[in-house]
């Protein structure tokens, strides 16, 4: 697994703001498909017309002069699509025979195909697991690994029982097909999706802010035996790049952690077409389905790198950007050797957003911007009372007359 500097989790050095860049992104794009305040969103699973359950989730968010399309998808390993279209009657098309085939190019479009703006893809290849006992914080792998999940090799539940349109969001529940240790027995990786018709923010963390150009996955760990006494947990993540180079990564650090305490940071995927898409998390995790500072984890993410051969195959992937093979990826490590773990309660969760457009940024809150306020203005004040002491005092001393 690659290293990198993990996140800072309090004061540190900022990194140069990237407002600039996303600036000359959002001006460079077409109007309609960036900030749509709302948008009509509509959930749809696509039955395979067979026996077996294969889940393609499909959803359509429609604003005025544009639609997004996420195909959400667990033929393969789990994988997401991203369409943009300028246009609010863009539809998607599946032909599952020849996207079940062995050659599944052309097996998903979205029509008219001239009105796709941006479009990429991430892909959840395997489920890493490290023995973090006696390995040192920071240490690059985190301990000693056990052989990887492939999640192409997983077995899903049928999410149309999971579809829930109040909510707007769906559940993809997995365990291994084959699994010899039974460390799945009595436990599951999920995937739950959710999309947004407007602005607004999770009531649990790290509550990030979406908006209705966006669509969040939440990944946990449930219940599943660990390998080891202090088990780490990792997940690779493949994306499609848009040129000969990788994404871009970034941080942006904030000192207003109202949100997400003793977190200052955002790490942002930024693909480099024009409009740009993007995804977005806080580098933490949760140890405790509460998801309170107490059982907060570090969230490490290595440097991307070009994918190697042994990367699984996506079909929807492939069905719809057919040759074009041009994958980056990184790897997300939760948790270190010391503090809480996978190990307090068998659980473990991270969250993201996937969108187009400038990814929502956080100002600072009234909070924070109140007690600015107090710190910078007492001391203002005293200055000034102390002025006006002096000056009044002043004053009086030159108009005292001596008696002759």
């Amino acid at each position: 697994m690659c290293g990198s500097e993990g996140p800072r989790w309090g004061w540190g050095r900022c990194a140069p703001s990237p407002m600039l860049l996303l600036s000359l992104l959002a001006s460079a794009a077409p109007l309609g498909l960036l900030g749509e305040e709302t948008r009509q969103v509509s959930l749809e699973v696509i039955p395979p017309g067979l026996e077996a359950p294969q889940n393609l989730l499909h959803i359509r968010a429609v604003g005025t002069n544009s639609t997004l399309h996420y195909v959400w998808s667990s033929v393969g390993p789990p994988a997401v699509l991203l369409v943009a279209t300028d246009t609010p009657h863009s539809t998607l098309s599946v032909n599952w025979s020849l996207l079940l085939s062995p050659e599944p190019d052309g097996g998903l479009v979205v029509l008219p195909k001239d009105s796709i703006q941006f479009s990429s893809a991430l892909v959840f290849t395997r489920l890493f697991e490290f023995d973090g006992a006696n390995t040192s914080e920071g240490a690059e792998p985190p301990g000693e690994p056990y052989p990887p999940y492939s999640l192409a090799k997983f077995s899903w539940n049928n999410i149309t029982d999971s579809l829930d349109p109040a909510t707007l969001s769906a559940t993809f529940r997995g365990c291994p097909t084959d699994d010899p240790t039974g460390a799945f027995a009595n436990g599951s990786l999920t995937f739950r999706v959710q999309a947004f018709s407007g602005s607004g923010r999770p009531d649990q963390p790290p509550r990030l802010l979406h908006s209705a150009d966006t669509c969040q996955l939440e990944v946990a760990l449930v219940g599943a035996s660990p390998r080891g006494n202090r088990s780490l947990f990792g997940l690779e993540v493949a994306t499609l790049g848009q040129g000969p180079d990788c994404p871009l990564m970034q941080e942006q650090h904030s000192i207003d952690d109202e949100y997400a305490p003793a977190v200052f940071q955002v790490n942002q995927l930024l693909w480099g077409s024009l409009p740009s898409g993007f995804v977005q998390w806080r580098p933490v995790a949760f140890s405790q389905r509460q998801r309170g500072r107490e059982s907060a984890l570090p969230c490490q993410a290595s440097p991307l790198h070009p994918s190697l051969a042994y990367l699984p195959q996506s079909p929807i992937v492939r069905a719809f950007f057919e040759s074009h093979n041009n994958f980056c990826a990184f790897n997300l490590t939760f948790g270190a050797s010391t503090g809480p773990g996978y190990w307090d309660a068998h659980y473990l969760s991270w969250s993201t957003l996937l969108g187009v457009g400038t990814p929502p940024l956080d100002t600072l809150s009234p909070l924070v911007l109140g007690i600015m306020a107090v710190a910078l203005g007492a001391p203002g004040l005293m200055l000034l009372a102390g002025g006006v002491f002096l000056l009044l005092g002043h004053r009086q001393c030159s108009e005292y007359q001596p008696i002759n």
